[in-house]
């Protein structure tokens, strides 16, 4: 229980550092006039195109992509467009209101909704890219990047990214069941483990008084822990050297172990679908040993460069990315995350945080009762349709009643409480 727990503070210290990472990005896009014209020229070609020729691209695309005889539906459709943005929406909300990712919920929705595992990733990646771009922040926080540390570990980055990429590819062309199989059960132990450390992280709260936020906690990095000092005390060349401006001298690390990281991240980011950015932080703050500072800065660069290498060697060039999904969860999460942000200037933080705790377990839900059909399918266990039908539906319906609720529950309280909030923000 002890590894569960630490396993569970691990991902969720990451996924707060990732959640302010896209709130910061949302804002810096919806703040800026000449951002929004050129999301609203991008998305104007990309819908009316997709309506106009949706028949015919999916017709002319091969049939193992995106024509309609796949292995499901992976062509654009006015339904699939529309769920993108609700999930979108839904992801926002979740980032903007919890202070905690919720890029997580975004591939299990995808692949809910009826597309394919390895285009649900290669989406969310261009989705993550594409945000990361137009938001970019990176001028506000060159002062906190470490350009060394930062280019070694992006060596290591794309390595990780390659192997992830060629992995899920390999599979889906063995068979696009397996590539399915294998994606559900990453985000199955994944979601496991912060889903459950999220719910006793609520429990504990509850029954100790605590109301703080999902922001609260305590200062993540402000001391060097037993493991980074070990890893900082093997001297193998070249070493690289950091953190300069906070600690005389600054600190060390063996170019190896950045590298090693780096590969970790990028592979997580390029099987998942996700920037690498709730891995990033608290490898380097509790194992690597580096500032919360220097951490924040470098984990912004290496989003853009990680999400885009992975999106577009990987996926984009293979014919395994929706743009028009993309664009989709784009407007939707810019739009989430802002109303869920001012939600938590009225909600009790306890209540945020029983919220998220319910939300990543029905991720891990949605993913847990998908597995049982795709393992029956690739005859690794023996189960009637019937009963794997009833498993996957039970999964489905439990995922979107819980995110739904949220969804509706958020919604609703930001309009009850508009006025409130005006006076606030006046």
């Amino acid at each position: 229980m002890n590894f569960f727990k630490q396993w569970g503070y691990f991902m969720m210290a990451g996924a707060r550092a990732h959640a302010s990472w896209e709130i910061e990005i949302s804002r810096t896009i919806l703040g800026d006039r000449r951002r929004l014209a050129i999301l609203g020229l991008l998305t104007i070609p990309i819908i009316l195109g997709g309506f106009a020729f949706a028949d015919q691209i999916a017709s002319s695309l091969p049939s193992v992509i995106g024509d309609k005889t796949a292995y499901s539906p992976a062509f654009y459709s006015n339904g699939i467009f529309i769920a993108s943005i609700l999930i979108g929406i839904c992801a926002g909300l979740i980032t903007g209101c919890i202070g905690a990712g919720g890029g997580f919920v975004i591939a299990p929705a995808l692949m809910s909704a009826g597309i394919k595992g390895i285009l649900a990733v290669g989406t969310d990646l261009f989705h993550i890219f594409a945000k990361a771009i137009m938001g970019s922040v990176i001028h506000k926080k060159l002062g906190n990047i470490s350009v060394p540390l930062a280019l070694i570990f992006l060596i290591g980055a794309m390595v990780g990214a390659t192997t992830g990429g060629v992995i899920n590819r390999w599979l889906y062309e063995i068979n696009p069941v397996l590539s399915d199989a294998f994606i559900t059960t990453i985000y199955v132990i994944m979601l496991g483990g912060l889903g459950i450390y999220a719910l006793m992280d609520f429990l504990n709260a509850r029954k100790s008084g605590d109301s703080g936020g999902a922001h609260g906690g305590k200062s993540e990095g402000a001391d060097l822990g037993g493991l980074p000092r070990k890893l900082q005390a093997i001297k193998i060349p070249p070493m690289i050297t950091f953190d300069e401006g906070i600690i005389p001298g600054g600190r060390q690390i063996s170019c190896v172990f950045l590298i090693l990281s780096g590969a970790l991240v990028g592979l997580a980011a390029a099987i998942m679908g996700v920037g690498g950015g709730f891995l990033t932080f608290p490898i380097f703050v509790y194992v690597l040993g580096v500032s919360s500072l220097t951490t924040v800065g470098t984990d912004i660069f290496q989003i853009i460069f990680t999400a885009g290498y992975a999106g577009i060697s990987q996926y984009a060039i293979y014919g395994f990315i929706f743009y028009t999904l993309a664009m989709g969860m784009l407007l939707g999460s810019l739009l989430g995350i802002q109303i869920g942000a001012l939600v938590t200037k009225v909600v009790p933080g306890i209540t945020i945080r029983g919220f998220y705790a319910m939300s990543v377990l029905a991720g891990f839900v949605n993913r847990f009762f998908a597995l049982p059909k795709k393992l029956a399918d690739l005859e690794f266990i023996t189960l009637s349709k019937d009963t794997a039908s009833i498993l996957d539906k039970i999964g489905i319906y439990a995922f979107f009643i819980v995110i739904g609720i949220f969804a509706v529950w958020v919604i609703g309280t930001f309009l009850l409480n508009i006025k409130k909030l005006k006076g606030e923000v006046a």
